[in-house]
């Protein structure tokens, strides 16, 4: 029972952290911008910021990164990446977006709607609609760019995106392959707990929780976020311990990346879920990429055998889940690109 409470405890934490205007063209920033990411702008590259809309008419801003020696009349292949959970794209998801394109793709990195600088309202709503409808947006906008072969779009999801790009990935067949790294499914943690740890009893009382917050927030209560505490002590459980080191501390630390979403999201994850039909991606290939001593594992091995063929599962070496968002040295960049190569160029 002491387990169970401390399993739920840990689940809001867990669940929270690995996370306007109609816009009928895409907008391009000034090339004198200020390069504001958690990682050095490489040498061989170009970049770009851009905007585009969603279904909703949310407008999602966006990094755009080409090869130094990108010829606009070329066709090349796309990869979209998607933030972990509770983070921006100037941190993991624009590490990876721009390795990428050092490899000759086009890749964009994105916030998700109601986050960072992308657009939506109430501010920092965790939708798990809208972030899957974000995924089938960023293929909206890089399928009509000229210089981007339609049939080789692939997509690679981070953290709660993982779980996010696959769920897109079921609908949306313009995704030619996915690849997801230290990937968290976040409706079954918020739904079933950590480690599926709740008992019946504590998921109602949660529901009871979120149902009474709405009536307040209704009623004109300041809206309720939750994400990781402002500060750390000796009693903090390694894995929180191990969010705030990336995402409140110098290494990973952004001031758009809060990691708090609002308390009444959890109600529609609750109710859905994201991977119910993960073997229809097939025959398009999935790689899963898991850290060897990552607490999120069981989310990878568990989509693995639920996936159909063409499916891999690659476990790094002795990384933890939040190394594969920025240790380049442990990153495997070099099987990513082989496993894209594979899916779409060939």
């Amino acid at each position: 029972m002491k387990m169970n409470r401390y399993l739920s405890a840990m689940t809001k934490t867990m669940a929270l952290v690995c996370g306007f205007v109609l816009m009928t063209s895409v907008t391009h920033a000034e090339d004198t911008m200020s390069w504001d990411k958690t990682f050095p702008l490489s040498n061989r590259v170009l970049h770009e910021k851009v905007q585009f809309h969603n279904r909703f008419g949310i407008f999602i801003t966006a990094d755009l990164y080409k090869p130094k020696d990108f010829d606009g009349t070329g066709k090349y292949a796309a990869i979209i990446v998607g933030t972990p959970y509770g983070g921006v794209k100037e941190q993991g998801a624009g590490i990876y977006a721009q390795a990428m394109a050092e490899r000759g793709y086009v890749a964009l990195a994105f916030d998700e709607s109601y986050n960072g600088e992308s657009g939506g309202f109430p501010r920092r709503t965790s939708s798990v609609e809208g972030f899957v409808e974000d995924f089938h947006a960023a293929v909206d906008f890089i399928g009509t760019r000229p210089y981007i072969d339609r049939e080789k779009i692939g997509v690679i999801g981070l953290c709660g995106s993982g779980g996010f790009s696959l769920s897109a990935a079921q609908v949306d067949r313009r995704i030619k392959a996915v690849a997801t790294v230290s990937m968290y499914d976040m409706s079954r943690v918020k739904a079933n707990g950590w480690m599926d740890a709740w008992t019946e009893e504590e998921r109602n009382a949660y529901l009871d929780q979120l149902g009474a917050e709405r009536w307040k927030e209704y009623a004109g209560s300041e809206v309720k976020t939750l994400g990781l505490p402002d500060t750390i002590d000796e009693k903090t459980d390694p894995i929180t311990r191990e969010f705030y080191e990336y995402y409140k501390m110098e290494r990973g630390q952004h001031p758009r990346s809060s990691t708090h979403f609002t308390m009444t999201s959890d109600m529609a994850f609750m109710n859905y879920k994201l991977l119910d039909r993960i073997g229809s991606i097939a025959p398009r290939p999935i790689l899963f990429v898991i850290g060897e001593n990552a607490h999120s594992r069981y989310f990878s091995e568990d989509a693995y055998t639920m996936a159909a063929e063409p499916k891999e599962l690659l476990v790094v070496p002795g990384a933890t889940h939040v190394d594969l968002y920025d240790r380049v040295d442990m990153i495997p960049f070099d099987k990513l690109d082989s496993f894209f190569t594979k899916a779409l160029l060939n």
